[in-house]
């Protein structure tokens, strides 16, 4: 079985907002989430997207 596209890390501002169980970052600025995310990008072999100014997600396409 394979995964065309999911969700491999969710990074975020707002703890209160995001289902535990999945890969969640929380961070304590906007600019420490912005970094966070640009080096899960890479490391992960992702596409990071803003969904919000709280919440980024990291997804496999």
């Amino acid at each position: 079985m394979t995964h065309e596209k999911y969700i491999l890390a969710i990074i975020t501002t707002n703890s209160k907002k995001i289902p535990f169980g999945s890969n969640v970052f929380f961070c304590d600025t906007k600019e420490e989430m912005e970094h966070i995310a640009a080096n899960l990008e890479a490391i992960l072999d992702g596409i990071a997207h803003a969904l919000t100014d709280e919440l980024f997600i990291i997804v496999k396409h």
